[in-house]
């Protein structure tokens, strides 16, 4: 075991099973996670404390008899953490759902993960799920920017190289490329398409940076800015703010993953959570209008996120997987942007939040 986190699980390296997808019903999964104790667990990838406030509110409505802790960190803390609960045996959380893509491949191959199917796995795509059921993705999250409508005018930014004309200096609100992997990939791949003198000439825009992806888009819906870089939003949606899927332009998305700890307290209500969150109900009320799932069809206007090539869908995995060259790109854009200021936008939770 080393000092930073546990490098096998708890059952060493041996191969995995595959689990045939789960057969009962929510109301079933309930009644038994009522009688193994009704509780759960979750660490969740976010910005801010009540980021997650519907799915709990949801969770409880449709689960009243759960009692349910949802810790919302920046998930590049949530997943040392849940390391250094392995190592001094003090894990927290029965699930975990996270940004950070790699960890589940390194816990996969720990052993820490709970090999799993739930109801609908079958349906979710294929590259947002993995074959042994160890994590599935429960939601499609892309990043871009977005715009006042009434604050642009009738000469809308279409395309990341509009963000550059200095009609918009002073205009622009970011979060930190180098603070938050997505906006970091997103950045990347602007910087390989647009050039070195892209990254400097929006470096001279005098772009509001700030902690968390949730700050572009307070800025703008608070009338602060008139255009947010390097967050979520929903594209169907153009009304006071337009979140934009550029044609042609390159954007960001990926399978936000979640899976069940082996060392879970609480693997039944896991179970139950899992599946709730990949039901066909919970998948058509997506926040940005795209399903995890092949069998859902988008609102009018989307495709599913995976038939944009220039959403990226597999360069981000990649890209997560080569820490290396993480941080070769981070502190290049610290040179560009600056160092990253600030706390951080969930605040400091500790060691073991949720206990």
């Amino acid at each position: 075991m080393s000092a930073l986190g546990a490098t096998a699980g708890p059952a060493g390296a041996a191969p995995l099973r595959s689990s045939r997808e789960e057969t009962r019903t929510l109301d079933e999964l309930y009644r038994a996670a009522l009688a193994d104790g009704g509780k759960l667990v979750i660490y969740a990838g976010g910005d801010t404390p009540t980021q997650q406030d519907a799915t709990k509110a949801a969770f409880r409505k449709r689960f009243p008899g759960i009692d349910l802790t949802l810790i919302v960190d920046y998930s590049k803390y949530h997943d040392v953490r849940v390391d250094n609960q392995f190592a001094t045996d003090t894990l927290v959380p029965d699930v975990v759902q996270l940004q950070t893509l790699q960890d589940f491949t390194r816990w996969k191959e720990q052993g820490r993960l709970l090999p799993y199917r739930p109801a609908g796995f079958s349906k979710v795509y294929d590259k947002f799920k993995d074959p042994q059921g160890t994590w599935v993705a429960i939601g499609a999250i892309g990043f871009s920017f977005l715009y006042d409508v009434a604050a642009v005018g009738s000469d809308a930014p279409r395309t990341p190289l509009d963000l550059i004309d200095p009609k918009w200096k002073g205009k622009i609100a970011s979060s930190y490329p180098h603070d938050d992997d997505a906006a970091l990939y997103l950045y990347t791949l602007y910087a390989q398409r647009y050039g070195w003198e892209w990254v400097a000439a929006l470096a001279g825009q005098d772009v509001r940076f700030a902690r968390g992806s949730n700050s572009p888009g307070d800025a703008v819906f608070g009338g602060q800015k008139a255009i947010g870089v390097g967050t979520a939003g929903a594209p169907a949606s153009t009304s006071p703010v337009k979140w934009v899927v550029p044609d042609g332009h390159p954007f960001m998305a990926w399978g936000q993953r979640a899976a069940i700890l082996k060392q879970a307290k609480n693997p039944t209500a896991a179970k139950l959570y899992l599946n709730w969150q990949l039901s066909t109900a919970q998948q058509q009320a997506s926040f940005n209008g795209w399903s995890v799932r092949t069998d859902i069809t988008p609102p009018a206007g989307l495709k599913p996120i995976w038939e944009y090539p220039n959403a990226n869908i597999d360069g981000f995995p990649r890209f997560m997987a080569d820490r290396a060259q993480v941080e070769r790109w981070k502190q290049t854009f610290a040179l560009y942007f600056g160092e990253v200021k600030g706390d951080p936008s969930p605040g400091w939770l500790g060691l073991h939040p949720g206990a």
